[in-house]
C-alpha cells in the first residue's frame, strides 16, 4: 500500500479532513465501547443459552438463579434477576412494573452513544462533499482572465478534492454498519430479556396456582 500516496491525498483534502478525522475516531471509540459492553454485560449465559434451546418452552430449570451468580455483576440477566428473586415477598403486579423500568434503564444503557453513530452516518458525507466544494472552487481560481492557466493544476486540483468525499463516506458507512449491527443486537437481547422475565412470571404464578390448591385441599380435608 502507497502509504506516501494517502498521506498526500489527506494532505490535499484541506481542513475537512480533520473533523473527519475527529469523526472517525469517536466512531472507533464508540464501536470498542459498545463491542466490550455487548460481549462482557449482554451475552446469554451459557447454561441458560443451553436450557433455551433443550426446552421447547423456552423456560429454565429453578437452577437459573446459580447459573446467574457467574455473572459480572452488571450483566443485564443478573440485573433482571433482582427483580424475580424467589425469597422476596413483593406481589407479582409491582414485580412486573419494576421489571418493566429496569428493562427500560437497560436498554437506554446498552444504548449509549448510538446516537452519536446515528449522527455521524449523516455528518461524515455532508463533511465530505463540504470539502469537495471548496477544492473545487480553489481549482477553479486557477482560471485567469485571459483564459485557462493551468489545466493540469486544474484538473489535478478537482480530482484530489474528491479525497474529502471519500473520507466521509468511509465513515459514514462504518458508522452505519455498527449502528445497525448494535441496533438489531440490543433489540434482540431485549427480547431475550422479556422472554426470561415471562418464564420468570409464569413460574411463580405457577408456584402461586399451587399455593393456592394446596391450601384449599387442607381446609377441605380439614372440614371432612
Amino acid at each position: 500500500m502507497d502509504w506516501t500516496g494517502i498521506l498526500t491525498a489527506l494532505r490535499v483534502g484541506g481542513w475537512v479532513v480533520y473533523p473527519l478525522a475527529v469523526l472517525a475516531v469517536l466512531a472507533v471509540a464508540i464501536i470498542l465501547d459498545r463491542a466490550y459492553v455487548f460481549v462482557r454485560f449482554g451475552r446469554l449465559p451459557i447454561a441458560l443459552h443451553a436450557a433455551y434451546e433443550i426446552d421447547a418452552a423456552r423456560t429454565v430449570t429453578p437452577d437459573w438463579v446459580q447459573w446467574l451468580q457467574a455473572c459480572a455483576g452488571q450483566h443485564v440477566y443478573r440485573r433482571m434477576a433482582t427483580v424475580w428473586t424467589p425469597t422476596t415477598t413483593t406481589p407479582l403486579w409491582l414485580r412486573e412494573t419494576q421489571a418493566e423500568s429496569l428493562a427500560a434503564q437497560i436498554e437506554r444503557d446498552l444504548g449509549k452513544g448510538f446516537w452519536v453513530l446515528e449522527t455521524i452516518v449523516t455528518a461524515a458525507p455532508l463533511l465530505g462533499l463540504l470539502g469537495t466544494i471548496v477544492g473545487m472552487m480553489h481549482s477553479f481560481q486557477l482560471f485567469g482572465g485571459s483564459g485557462l492557466v493551468n489545466p493540469g493544476g486544474v484538473t489535478s486540483g478537482v480530482a484530489q478534492s474528491l479525497v474529502a468525499t471519500a473520507i466521509g463516506l468511509v465513515v459514514a458507512l462504518i458508522a452505519l454498519f455498527a449502528f445497525n449491527y448494535f441496533s438489531r443486537r440490543l433489540e434482540r437481547l431485549m427480547d431475550e430479556l422479556e422472554v426470561f422475565a415471562n418464564a420468570r412470571l409464569g413460574e411463580m404464578r405457577l408456584a402461586q396456582t399451587h399455593a393456592t390448591d394446596t391450601a384449599a385441599s387442607e381446609v377441605m380435608g380439614a372440614r371432612s
